[in-house]
């Protein structure tokens, strides 16, 4: 009973993908641009903003390793309360016809602080240390993460289309709702990967981190 339900959840997202693939080609684009931004960044800063960075990380490396327990609930807090927002305000931009160069702009810096913390890890660390350990901070959670970003801006450039295509009221009402409801999906997914974060890469990390 369970493995049918997974297999219809992975054929309607499947569906919903194919149905939308032009929207998620565009996103999904700027969000690689964005990685490759951040990436470019930080290969061009200066001197002393790398020392400033390599301090940053040498001390919140350090912070983990002394360590004894990890205050879980602050974190869960922080992360849930990044999310939030960040649902929030992906929802509102795309309910607005001059919103959707903002969904687009946070799409793209999402990519882009995806970019810059890799490029960042492995500049600090060296290639084999910063792999395992943005590896180990980012994967897990941006696999939830990440999708639900580009599903979030998907469903704004949606909603925009409709507006600008059809003017009738009751039909934008009703994209509106369904922009909300999907946004209220993502925003369930985002909070689950906030617990993915906390409760499963941060311990894994605090495990992995005493070897560096």
């Amino acid at each position: 009973m369970k493995r049918n339900k997974g297999i219809k959840i992975v054929e309607i997202v499947k569906e919903h993908i194919m149905h939308n693939k032009k929207e998620y080609l565009i996103v999904t684009l700027l969000f690689v641009i964005g990685i490759f931004l951040g990436v470019f960044f930080i290969n061009h800063i200066q001197e002393a903003q790398k020392e400033e960075i390599t301090t940053y990380i040498t001390n919140f490396v350090d912070k983990i390793k002394n360590m004894e327990n990890l205050n879980h609930m602050e974190l869960l807090k922080n992360s849930m309360g990044q999310n939030l927002l960040l649902a929030i305000v992906i929802w509102f931009f795309g309910t607005t016809v001059i919103g959707l160069p903002i969904v687009f702009g946070i799409v793209l810096y999402r990519g882009f602080c995806l970019g810059y913390t890799i490029a960042v890890c492995i500049t600090v660390m060296g290639l084999p240390q910063g792999i395992v350990f943005a590896l180990t901070l980012l994967l897990l959670q941006n696999i939830l993460i990440i999708p639900a970003i580009l599903a979030l801006g998907v469903s704004g450039f949606k909603l925009y289309q409709s507006i600008i295509k059809d003017r009738n009221k009751d039909n934008v009402k009703i994209e509106v709702l369904r922009h909300t409801i999907f946004s209220f999906i993502m925003l369930v997914t985002l909070v689950v990967a906030s617990m993915i974060e906390v409760f499963i890469s941060m311990n894994i990390l605090k495990g992995i981190i005493q070897y560096f």
